[in-house]
């Protein structure tokens, strides 16, 4: 499974590596599957899901490919890339602090923390941040002077201080480490300009776009200093050049609609060809110095320089500055009259016999070659010759002693963080830069990850083993692209100029969609498997021995391990059984646990699992489990070690009629009392996705006043409230600043109080009474959306708002009134009820068992979501104006994760806003509807749902648990599914469970099945937990547990941990670990104390007393601190 994971392109290497993780925690590589998550969630900008994997990777004593130091510096640069500009700062300022840091790391830490001074205007003021910045990239170059990244920044920072000669210094000594860099010749072009030099800022920025065609800055900035020059033709092209590969900004966009539309109407003669300050911009691209500069690929001879022109500002340059700067100057201005130090070339392709066949052929018969041919010939011989010229270099090279440092491909980049700003004053071309060592995830694709952190050397020889056993099969096949030179499924042989290896398969990936891999033997991969992740997987197997992760798995089921394997076999405890990789058309590739089969096996595997049942008594059920956790010491899963690891469920079949996509949404009008508290209703509610109960307000007399925002201020005005900072939309619609639709939901995160807030809503009001006001007077306002022009018609400007969230009502003695009223409710609606599950969670959880209050203005949006855990949800509305939902029922998740991913966004962490037209086009169906004030909406258990408010309003909500099966079982899959994920279940559900158990009696079977079976794994983890503990001979102290206590989580991986605690001191506080983390962070849980919540005489007891009761039958006082509720 690991082996398969890293062969496999990115999308479905993270599937794979989080089902392995999942199906065995205390894999003993598991730090190195985290490290390997963090780094392309990274990639995927989840920078949420990437800094957990990269602290559990920190939180693990077993080696690992990357150091300490390097995930730390990692952990940094996550926070300097999401803006978190503090924490930023103090993690690379005690980075740099540590011990035993390598010099380029270092210098790497300095030259980020130099930067991030330089460019945060928080941190500190600007005389201060700027010497800091530059004392801290000084301290880089001192350290590390061949990096040529730290020279630029440095230069920037000289440049920006009007230090003049030390940035052209500072500017050459890039250009010495990393010539072919466009940010240093953009900015020297800046330089320039500010030195009233136009014609050599023209060929340093020529220089950059050539060198990056799509160089928004270097664009944008040449087309300032044409337009300064009164060239607007010239400057028209380079700001149209400057937005075709990015999104625009409103200065540019503001430019080109006055050029666009001034030089439509404005004779030709206006800007005569012999005026022109600089060549236009056709004659400059042509211009040999910057064509020279993209081609010389090592050339160290001086090149030809065409004399100056008028006008270029060399004598300005020479009053400017004295005669020991000229020199340097002008090479400065013509970067390729002299050598400069280049990196060494890649090797060209060695032709196969076969090209060198071909090309002979074709030689002896050149009259009678086709153009096609003929040209075919040229790149032979073009290649052919290239060849035999790097092979006389490198032998050179070689007696000289040097051909490790010249032959071969360059090493990869220290730096692959473009850097992509302007400089000019009143141009806001620039963007923020990552430097060091890094991959910028806005910017790099996952191809261009370092293999320092892609594959190790023993995952390429593992790999390799793989290919190499594929390829001595004849039965066997493995498709890819012709240029790999790997046989192909109609029998081609592979090339030897190409050999079959992983470098190959990887560098290949990219560039097909047809790949398959097939091994037809026993334990073999069968099925295609298809790296860009865009083909279907045809359902089959592959199995692959736990004790050997690392090695493949051969025809006669003998497993290649390493010693650390072999090792592992002999010790009894350890055996493995075997997993099942099985290709399915829902998940792809997922892992699937199966005892061992000895004809497969020639080595000793662990025994089996014990099977167990819920109609045995809890004592047996221990006796059973006794000694397992010592043989399987990863059975946490309580869907079952059967079950396969939880995944997304496919689209409901057949496909729904398009004429269906919008049906109507369930609704019950109220007009009493008795009809609010009446059965019917309820199980209405049970069978629906969604329902709008209207008028339930009035039937029962609630008085929502008390929940207004007057209220809510004469109550509590200093009471927080988070903030949500948005752009107002119609509630279809989704747009960016460009026009674009997109699934990304913009929301920042911020704090206020209820006072503060409400004084905001109401403004926010009376703001809008003044805009209808001068509307009836005929009085509009002007907007970049009023454009008639082609370029910024597209461009919206979207008035912010701000959507006050989240407030807490949960505290009885300041929301005392407010939560008696609620009361009123039905007992399947209420917060507090018998017959709901959370009432028996045994503490609050905010927003779930508790009310959350939210207060609106026009815009104000819930971006997409189920409800946590799956369960259900009450929302009244307060008033006075309405709100918009969008609802999908939860059979159509699957499809809408999916969606998601596909655009860019995290279902479960991400900010996100469908389109109704993709909905439409994947056929799932929206109830689309409006709340009024008074109406009550119920979400059904794992209902997609998103929410906007159009009008002025307050909102209460909450969650409820009704006891039937279906929300037991969707919640427990959710449960399991977030531990995939890595993502923290909120609602604790094996606490809830022993709960349940104990307070509540059961009729429906199902139920009573689903949590029974739930305790009875619960209960044999709690004996294999004790397996290992006593192994070990560390000593489980009493702790037991207080009335209202809290469930546990773990520290590190954030899953539910009952009753067995695995306890450190930090600082004074007490941590509390999962066994998995526990023995990662030490095996022999050294500083760690072991603590017991319940006695399994206790667990026992409640386990033999749950029963199917009728509905006479009383319940026992609760030891988990719950009683029976009225």
């Amino acid at each position: 499974m690991f082996t398969c994971g890293i062969i496999c392109c990115q999308v479905r290497a993270t599937q794979i590596f989080q089902q392995l993780l999942y199906a065995e925690p205390g894999f003993r590589r598991a730090s190195e599957v985290h490290l390997r998550l963090a780094l392309m969630f990274k990639v995927l900008k989840q920078y949420d899901n990437s800094l957990k994997h990269f602290k559990l990777t920190l939180a693990d004593s077993n080696p690992c490919i990357s150091s300490q130091a390097e995930i730390k510096l990692h952990i940094a640069h996550l926070y300097e890339i999401q803006g978190k500009s503090k924490q930023a700062k103090e993690a690379y300022e005690q980075f740099i602090q540590g011990d035993n840091l390598t010099p380029t790391l270092k210098a790497a830490a300095l030259r980020h923390l130099g930067w991030l001074y330089y460019t945060v205007s928080q941190l500190a003021d600007k005389n201060v941040r700027e010497n800091l910045a530059i004392q801290h990239l000084k301290a880089s170059v001192d350290i590390d002077s061949s990096n040529g990244q730290a020279w630029y920044l440095l230069g920037r920072c000289f440049s920006g201080v009007g230090r003049v000669h030390d940035a052209f210094d500072a500017y050459r000594q890039s250009i010495d480490k990393s010539e072919a860099n466009a940010d240093t010749w953009c900015s020297i072009g800046v330089l320039y300009q500010q030195q009233n030099q136009p014609m050599d800022a023209l060929q340093a920025y020529i220089c950059a776009v050539q060198l990056d065609k799509s160089h928004t800055a270097a664009w944008a900035d040449l087309g300032v200093l044409y337009e300064t020059c009164n060239q607007p033709n010239d400057a028209l092209t380079c700001y149209l050049n400057a937005t075709r590969n990015s999104e625009s900004n409103s200065n540019l966009a503001a430019k080109i609609k006055f050029l666009q539309q001034n030089l439509a109407n404005m004779p030709l003669q206006h800007f005569p060809n012999k005026n022109q300050t600089l060549p236009s911009i056709e004659e400059a691209w042509r211009l040999p110095i910057p064509a020279e500069l993209t081609s010389r690929q090592g050339n160290t001879g001086p090149a030809a320089v065409p004399g100056r022109g008028p006008g270029t500002g060399a004598q300005d340059s020479d009053s400017l500055y004295g005669d020991d700067k000229k020199k340097r100057l002008k090479a400065m201005k013509r970067p390729s009259t002299e050598p400069l130090e280049m990196p060494p070339p890649h090797p060209p392709a060695t032709l196969s016999q076969h090209q060198l066949h071909m090309m002979q052929r074709m030689v002896s018969n050149q009259a009678n070659l086709n153009p096609t041919q003929q040209t075919l010939l040229r790149q032979l011989q073009e290649q052919h010759m290239l060849s035999q010229q790097f092979k006389q270099q490198s032998s050179t090279l070689s007696s000289q002693g040097r051909v490790g440092q010249q032959c071969g491909p360059n090493p990869p980049s220290s730096s692959l963080s473009p850097l992509n700003f302007g400089g000019l004053p009143g141009l806001n071309t620039s963007a923020t830069i990552q430097p060091g060592p890094f991959l910028n995830p806005l910017e790099t694709s996952p191809s261009k990850l370092d293999e320092k952190f892609q594959f190790s050397p023993q995952d390429i020889a593992m790999a390799e083993d793989v290919l190499a056993e594929i390829a001595g099969k004849g039965s066997s096949s493995l498709s890819t692209s012709p240029k790999l030179g790997i046989p192909s499924s109609e029998g081609g042989s592979c090339p030897s100029s190409t050999p079959l290896s992983v470098d190959n398969l990887l560098q290949g990936s990219k560039d097909h969609n047809g790949g398959s891999m097939n091994l037809n033997n026993s334990g073999g991969i069968q099925g295609r498997i298809t790296p860009s992740g865009q083909g279907r997987v045809t359902p089959s197997s592959t199995s692959v021995h736990s004790s050997s992760p690392q090695g493949s798995t051969r025809g006669d089921g003998e497993s290649n391990c390493d010693e650390d394997d072999d090792e592992l076999a002999k010790d009894s405890k350890y055996n493995k059984e075997i997993f099942t990789v099985a290709a399915t058309k829902e998940l792809g590739l997922v892992l699937k646990r199966s005892s061992a089969d000895a004809s497969l096996l020639q080595k000793e595997t662990r025994p089996a699992v014990v099977s167990l049942d819920i109609n045995m008594s809890g004592s047996k059920i221990i006796e059973l489990s006794k000694g397992q956790g010592l043989i399987h010491p990863s059975l946490s899963s309580i869907l079952g070690e059967d079950h396969p690891p939880p995944h997304p469920p496919c689209a409901p079949s057949p496909p729904l009629p398009k004429d269906s996509l919008n049906p109507p949404t369930p609704s019950v009008y109220l007009d009493n009392k008795k009809d609010a508290f009446s059965i019917q209703l309820q199980q209405f509610c049970h069978q629906q996705p969604v329902v709008v109960i209207r008028g339930i307000a009035g039937a029962l007399k609630l008085d929502l006043g008390l929940f207004s925002t007057k209220s809510l201020v004469e109550a509590n005005p200093d009471h927080p409230v988070e903030v949500r900072t948005q752009k107002q939309q119609a509630p279809d619609e989704n747009f960016d600043n460009n026009g674009k639709r997109l699934w990304y939901c913009d929301s920042t995160r911020g704090v206020t109080t209820v006072a503060k807030y409400a004084q905001y809503q109401a403004s926010s009001f009376q703001e809008s009474l003044r805009e209808e006001q001068e509307k009836s007077k005929g009085v509009v306002k002007d907007s970049d959306s009023d454009s008639n022009s082609s370029l910024t018609s597209k461009r919206r400007k979207f008035k912010t708002i701000k959507f006050g969230t989240n407030v807490d009502l949960s505290d009885e003695k300041k929301w005392r009134v407010q939560l008696h009223e609620l009361t009123k409710l039905p007992s399947f609606a209420r917060v507090v009820s018998g017959n709901n599950m959370l009432s028996h969670v045994g503490h609050s959880i905010l927003g779930m068992n508790t009310v959350q209050l939210y207060m609106k203005v026009p815009g104000s949006r819930t971006p997409g979501h189920q409800e946590n855990n799956n369960f259900c949800s009450v929302n009244i509305n307060i008033g006075p104006g309405d709100c918009e939902w969008f609802s999908v029922p939860e059979q159509y998740w699957g499809v809408i994760q999916d969606m998601c991913e596909r655009n860019g966004v995290n279902y479960l962490h991400g900010s996100w806003w469908p389109i109704l037209e993709d909905l439409y086009e994947e056929d799932v169906p929206v109830y689309r509807f409006i709340q009024k004030p008074g109406d009550l909406v119920w979400i059904g258990p794992g209902t997609v749902h998103w929410v906007q408010a159009i009008g002025w309003c307050n909102n209460i909500a909450w969650n409820v648990g009704p006891l039937t099966y279906r929300q037991y079982i969707l919640g427990v899959e959710r449960y399991e599914y977030n531990k995939l994920q890595s993502y923290k279940s909120i609602v604790p559900m094996i606490t809830l469970s022993w709960n349940l158990a104990q307070n509540v009696g059961f009729s429906d079977p199902k139920l009573y099945n689903a949590i029974k079976t739930t305790l009875m794994r619960s209960l044999r983890q709690v004996r294999m937990t004790l397996d290992f503990v006593e192994d070990l001979k560390k000593e489980v102290k009493w702790h037991g547990r207080t009335s209202d206590e809290p469930a546990h989580y773990c520290e590190e991986c954030e899953i539910e941990v009952f009753n067995i605690l695995f306890v450190t001191e930090c600082d004074g506080q007490f941590l509390v670990h999962c066994q998995d983390c526990a023995r990662k962070a030490s095996p022999t849980l050294n500083n760690f104390v072991v603590l017991n919540q319940y006695t399994l005489d206790e667990l026992i007891q409640i386990y033999d007393r749950f029963k199917i009761h009728t509905p006479h039958q009383g319940h026992q006082h609760s030891i988990f601190g719950m009683g029976m509720y009225s």
